[in-house]
C-alpha cells in the first residue's frame, strides 16, 4: 500500500498538489499571453485576465472544498482523541471556525479579481492569509498539547517553524503593501499588472509579492504535516434505523 493510500492522507496531499497546480497553470498561461511579468507577479494577478482567470477561479474553488474537508477531518480527529479536555475542545472548535473562514476567503479571492472588485478581493485575501495564519497558530498549540498522542515533538517543532515563517512573511507583506497602496505611488496602482525597475514603488512591490508567495509555501508545508497524522484516520458512517418508522422491523445499526 502506497503512503497516500493509508487512511485519509490523500486529503492534505490532494489539497497541496491541486492548489499548487492552480497557481502554476495560471502563472504559465498568464506569462505566455504576456498578461503579467514573469518575475514574481502577485498570485492573484495571474488569475485576473481571461482565459487564466477562468482556470484560476475554477481550480481554487475545488481547492477550497478540499481544504474544508481537510480541516473538518483534522477537527474530528482532535475531538475523537480528546473528548473530555475542555481547553482542547475550545481550541479545536476555534480552529474549525478559523479554518472554514479561511476557505471562504480562498473562494472569494478566486472569484473576485483585484482589478474589478478590489475591496472584496482584499477582504478575501485577509480571510485566506490572515485568518489562515491564526488557524495554523491554533493547530500548532494543539500539536504541543497533544503530543505524543498523535505525533512526536518533531512534528510540533516543524509546525512551529512554519508558523514563524508564515508570520514573518505576513508582516512583510502587510507592511510593504500598506505603504505601496497608501496613494503615494499613483492612483492606478491597483490596475497595474506590469512593473519596470524604474517605476516608483517597484522595490515595495517585489517585497510584497515575494512575501505573498513565501506565505503560500508556508501554508503548503503546514498542510503537508497532516499527512502522517491522517494515515491512521478512517471515516465511518453509522446508520441507525428508527424502529418507530413505518416498515422498520426493529433498531438496527449498520457500519459503512
Amino acid at each position: 500500500m502506497w503512503w497516500f493510500q493509508q487512511g485519509l492522507s490523500f486529503l492534505p496531499s490532494a489539497l497541496v498538489i491541486w492548489t499548487a497546480a492552480a497557481f502554476i497553470f495560471s502563472y504559465i498561461t498568464a506569462i505566455t499571453l504576456h498578461h503579467v511579468d514573469p518575475v514574481l507577479p502577485y498570485i492573484s494577478d495571474t488569475g485576473t485576465v481571461a482565459p487564466e482567470k477562468c482556470l484560476f477561479g475554477a481550480m481554487l474553488n475545488i481547492a477550497a472544498v478540499l481544504c474544508i474537508a481537510t480541516i473538518y477531518v483534522r477537527y474530528k480527529q482532535v475531538h475523537a482523541l480528546n473528548p473530555e479536555e475542555s481547553r482542547i475542545i475550545k481550541l479545536n472548535t476555534a480552529g474549525l471556525v478559523l479554518g472554514l473562514l479561511s476557505c471562504l476567503g480562498l473562494s472569494i479571492v478566486a472569484n473576485f479579481q483585484k482589478t474589478t472588485f478590489f475591496a472584496v478581493h482584499v477582504c478575501g485575501a485577509v480571510l485566506t492569509f490572515g485568518i489562515g495564519s491564526l488557524y495554523m497558530f491554533v493547530q500548532t498549540i494543539l500539536s504541543y498539547q497533544m503530543q505524543p498522542k498523535i505525533h512526536g515533538k518533531q512534528v510540533f517543532w516543524i509546525r512551529l517553524l512554519l508558523v514563524i515563517w508564515c508570520g514573518v512573511s505576513a508582516f512583510s507583506m502587510l507592511t510593504c503593501s500598506s505603504l505601496l497602496y497608501s496613494g503615494s505611488f499613483g492612483a492606478d496602482i491597483v490596475q497595474k499588472l506590469h512593473w519596470n525597475p524604474e517605476d516608483k514603488g517597484y522595490v515595495l512591490h517585489m517585497i510584497t509579492t515575494a512575501a505573498e508567495w513565501s506565505m503560500s509555501l508556508s501554508f503548503f508545508g503546514f498542510f503537508l504535516t497532516y499527512i502522517r497524522d491522517f494515515q491512521g484516520t478512517r471515516v465511518r458512517a453509522l446508520v441507525w434505523e428508527d424502529p418507530t418508522c413505518r416498515g422498520a422491523t426493529g433498531p438496527v445499526s449498520h457500519n459503512y
